[in-house]
C-alpha cells in the first residue's frame, strides 16, 4: 500500500487568518480610545476658563443714614466665545457686607450673559469702603463635567459718609435779675457716621444784644467723633441792666451746624436748641454804691440813737451823782 502525503498548509492558513482577525480588533479599539480621547480633549481646549470673560461694573456708593436704602447693585457680565455651551458658578466674598446673587450661570455658545449682585450696609455702618470679589468658574461644557481656572473681579463698595446731630442744654428755662453774669451750657451730640466739625454759635445774638444782653462763647467750632460723648459749650452772658424794674421773657437760640453738611452736600444739617430766660427785677444806675452808703449811714443813726438813750435813762441825785436806772427798767 502507498502512503498519500499529508496536507499541511491548512494549519498554516488557519493560524494566519487568526492573527490577522486580532490586528483588526486591536486597531478598532485603538481608533475608539483614541476619538474618546480626542472628544473629551476638545471639550476641554475649547470650553475652560480662557474661554469665559468676566467684567463688572463700579457700584454706586451706598448711604446708610435713617431711612436710607443702605444698598447698591454690581453689574456684570459673562461672555463666551467658544462653541460650547458652559455653566458658570458664581462665588462672592464682599466681607462684612451683606449680598445676593445667582448661584451659577449658563451661556450659550458664542453668547454673553448678564448678573446683578446686590449689595447691602447695616444702619449706620462707619463711613469707609470695602473690597468686593466675585469669581467666575467653568463647571460643565456641553453637560461634560470639566476642570477650569477661576477668573475673579474686583470691586469696591464705598459707604458714604452722613451727617447727624443733636443739641440738648441742662435746663430749658431759667429766672435771673438783671445785671447778673452766669453761665449757660449746651452739649453737641455727633449721630452721624464718621468724625464732624461744627460751626457753634447763638442764631439771635444780634436780637438779644439790642435788648442788652452781653454774650460770649470762648469756641466758634469743635471737631467731634462719630457717637462719641457730647461736646459741652459754655455760653457766657451777662443779664441786661435795664433802668427801673424788668419783668420780662426771652428766648436764646444756641445753634450748631455740620461742616461736611455744607462743603460736600451743599444743604447745612444744623440744630438749634432754644432756652427761655425770665429776667424779673429792679436795676438803677449807682444802686450798688447809693446802696453801700444808705447801709452806713443807717448804721450811724442806729449807734447816735443808742447813745441819746442811753443819756435820757440817767438820774442825777441831790450830789450831782448819776444814779443808773434799775435793771427792771431798762
Amino acid at each position: 500500500m502507498s502512503e498519500e502525503p499529508l496536507n499541511t498548509a491548512c494549519p498554516d492558513l488557519l493560524a494566519m487568518s487568526g492573527r490577522r482577525s486580532a490586528r483588526g480588533a486591536i486597531m478598532i479599539l485603538v481608533v475608539y480610545v483614541l476619538s474618546t480621547w480626542a472628544g473629551a480633549a476638545a471639550v476641554q481646549a475649547q470650553g475652560a476658563v480662557p474661554d469665559i470673560t468676566l467684567t463688572c461694573t463700579q457700584p454706586s456708593a451706598i448711604d446708610v443714614e435713617p431711612g436710607a436704602p443702605r444698598s447698591t447693585i454690581v453689574n456684570c457680565n459673562l461672555e463666551n466665545p467658544s462653541i460650547h455651551q458652559v455653566k458658570v458658578e458664581i462665588r462672592i466674598q464682599a466681607g462684612n457686607l451683606a449680598y445676593s446673587g445667582p448661584a451659577s450661570v449658563t451661556v450659550g455658545n458664542g453668547l454673553s450673559a448678564s448678573f446683578q449682585v446686590t449689595l447691602r450696609a447695616d444702619l449706620r455702618a462707619p463711613e469707609g469702603s470695602q473690597t468686593v470679589a466675585i469669581t467666575a468658574e467653568v463647571t460643565q461644557a456641553n453637560g461634560i463635567p470639566v476642570t477650569s481656572s477661576p477668573s475673579t473681579y474686583t470691586v469696591l463698595a464705598i459707604i458714604r459718609q452722613f451727617s447727624r446731630l443733636r443739641v440738648e442744654s441742662d435746663v430749658a428755662f431759667i429766672q435771673l435779675r438783671p445785671k447778673v453774669d452766669t453761665n449757660l451750657v449746651f452739649a453737641v451730640h455727633n449721630d452721624g457716621n464718621a468724625m464732624d466739625r461744627f460751626a457753634i454759635g447763638i442764631d439771635n445774638r444780634e436780637e438779644l444784644n439790642d435788648e442788652g444782653f452781653q454774650l460770649s462763647i470762648p469756641l466758634v467750632s469743635v471737631e467731634i467723633e462719630s457717637l462719641a460723648p457730647p461736646q459741652k459749650i459754655y455760653v457766657q452772658m451777662r443779664t441786661p441792666k435795664n433802668q427801673g424794674w424788668t419783668d420780662k421773657y426771652y428766648n436764646l437760640n444756641f445753634k450748631a451746624v455740620s461742616d461736611y453738611s455744607i462743603k460736600t452736600v451743599g444743604v447745612p444739617d444744623y440744630q438749634i436748641q432754644t432756652m427761655t430766660i425770665y429776667i424779673r427785677g429792679i436795676y438803677l444806675p449807682g444802686f450798688e454804691l447809693v446802696g453801700t452808703m444808705m447801709i452806713s449811714a443807717l448804721a450811724a443813726a442806729a449807734l447816735a440813737g443808742r447813745r441819746q438813750d442811753q443819756g435820757d435813762s440817767e438820774v442825777i441825785d441831790e450830789d450831782g451823782n448819776i444814779v443808773p436806772l434799775e435793771a427792771s427798767i431798762l
